[in-house]
């Protein structure tokens, strides 16, 4: 008896990944996604900015003559 219940339990340890492996996963695809948004942001922020300071400089040259 002792040994069939040993061997059904050998059975099921393998048997594929946990909650707290998928938790692990979801957290680390989670931090890959913040700091890509992160850096995406800073990135793009800075080129709109460059884009609005270029306008606003053609803006009042043009008005100004």
């Amino acid at each position: 008896m002792l040994a069939y219940i040993r061997k059904i339990s050998r059975k099921t340890a393998d048997r594929g990944a946990t909650a707290v492996e998928y938790g692990l996963m979801v957290a680390a695809i989670a931090a890959v996604i913040v700091a890509i948004v992160f850096g995406l942001g800073t990135l793009v922020n800075n080129v709109f900015s460059s884009a609005c300071s270029s306008i606003d400089v053609k803006a009042t040259t043009a008005s100004g003559c």
